[in-house]
């Protein structure tokens, strides 16, 4: 069977599918992951292969908008990054929805992330089994307000009632943006008649369109109120590779003294990365622990002189690095979020948009993380007392233990696997 799995994103869009491309691999089958160029030479790195969509995530991220609201997460920067956004999404968007034409062309099953749930209308076009393989909780339910908000436990009825709209405005607010690209799409490429206004949700629940959620059960329960084609399988993980080596500076700190504090903001991670680099230094000066900071997609700390208690790598796995770490400061994306949570360490998260809130605020109701600090509030004064926290708070770090060795008792890959193949045999 040929798995065609198409994703877009930054590298924290791209990683769970590669895991779950390997798994597919694993298991027989052949498998194509489609996203953007810059992350071909890694997927092919584990043996998978790759088509092209458009987009440069990278680039997206390098612009001055986003440059200025990853830097201190202000509303003047985020109001910059937005009007960024929309002068590119037309021009973005169109080219992900011409090239998913020629990237799922022999695919024998489809598997679609959320940016690409156009690829889902292959169904109707092409007959083509297809399955949703989401990293955050979309589908209308009365636990919890959609992603974007906070967590919050239902108390009454009218939480519910409250929770099951906030799921349909968050369906429009994905839709409407797209809805005129998507339905000339459909039109001059698939031969299809447009998409109503309220868009493909009503005619996509049903049987024909499985999804699968890639976040641990112990983390957010499977909701009765979901129908029986939502499946949450566990976090997709992507192991270090085999041959993975640390390097000679990182081994000898991480040898030389008490487990750090991995300083983590992955592609949030700002391009000039001086202000917060000072600022999470000097809030683990005043916490009294050793940092090590990967820089991700940006600069952080790098021109910034390091004490000897402090240490900068540009990438490490995550799988490899957090269960070395005492805790882990990052800024909630679905997948940090889910490697700290299963290293079972503490965490701090300092969120920028996007769904970061939502984890933030759900794992600090689980008692691992101390604290959810909104990116333009992180100063030395808000961090060094949540780092003290994380460090030597036993009841949080027996939290955070416990919650990790249930989560790595999961399989969610061999779940997805187990879901997507019994879907492709239905037909």
């Amino acid at each position: 069977m040929h798995c065609v799995i198409v994703t877009a994103g930054s590298r924290g869009d791209v990683q769970p599918y590669l895991a779950l491309a390997v798994a597919l691999r694993d298991a027989g089958h052949r498998v194509t992951l489609a996203t953007h160029t810059p992350f071909r030479a890694w997927i092919e790195g584990y043996g998978i292969a790759f088509r092209p969509l458009a987009g440069d995530p990278q680039a997206v991220l390098a612009a001055p908008g986003a440059r200025a609201w990853t830097a201190d997460g202000s509303r003047a920067g985020l109001l910059r990054f937005g009007v960024q956004l929309w002068r590119e999404f037309g021009g973005l968007i169109a080219g992900i929805l011409d090239d998913l034409i020629p990237a799922t062309h022999d695919a024998d099953i489809v598997i679609w992330s959320a940016v690409c749930m156009a690829a889902a209308q292959l169904r109707e076009a092409r007959g083509v089994p297809v399955v949703g393989a989401l990293l955050q909780p979309l589908t209308p339910t009365g636990d919890f307000a959609a992603v974007g908000l906070s967590w919050r436990t239902p108390v009454t009825a009218d939480d519910r009632a409250k929770f099951v709209r906030s799921h349909v405005v968050g369906e429009q607010l994905i839709w409407q943006p797209a809805r005129r690209h998507v339905n000339r799409w459909r039109r001059t490429t698939l031969g299809l008649p447009p998409l109503p206004l309220a868009g493909p949700y009503s005619r996509q629940r049903n049987a024909d369109h499985p999804l699968l959620y890639a976040f641990g059960k112990a983390v957010i329960p499977r909701p009765a109120d979901w129908p029986d084609w939502v499946h949450v399988t566990g976090w997709w993980t992507l192991p270090a590779p085999a041959d993975y080596t640390p390097s000679a500076a990182l081994a000898r700190f991480l040898d030389d003294g008490a487990p750090p504090v991995c300083i983590n903001f992955g592609s949030m991670t700002p391009v000039d990365g001086a202000r917060l680099g000072r600022t999470v230094l000097d809030a683990a000066e005043r916490a009294g622990c050793r940092v090590l900071v990967v820089q991700g997609w940006g600069d952080l700390a790098g021109d910034t002189p390091l004490p000897a208690w402090a240490h900068v790598e540009r990438d490490v796995p995550h799988d490899w690095l957090f269960p070395r770490c005492a805790a882990v400061v990052h800024h909630g994306g679905s997948g940090t979020t889910g490697a700290a949570a299963r290293a079972g360490v503490p965490t701090i998260i300092a969120p920028l948009g996007f769904d970061q809130r939502f984890w933030a605020t759900r794992m600090e109701s689980l008692g691992t993380s101390v604290a959810t600090i909104d990116r333009r509030l992180l100063t030395p004064a808000t961090l060094a007392p949540a780092l003290e926290r994380a460090v030597r708070d036993m009841r949080v770090r027996d939290a955070a233990a416990r919650l990790g060795e249930r989560l790595r008792a999961e399989s969610g890959t061999a779940g997805a696997v187990s879901r997507i193949e019994a879907h492709a045999a239905r037909g």
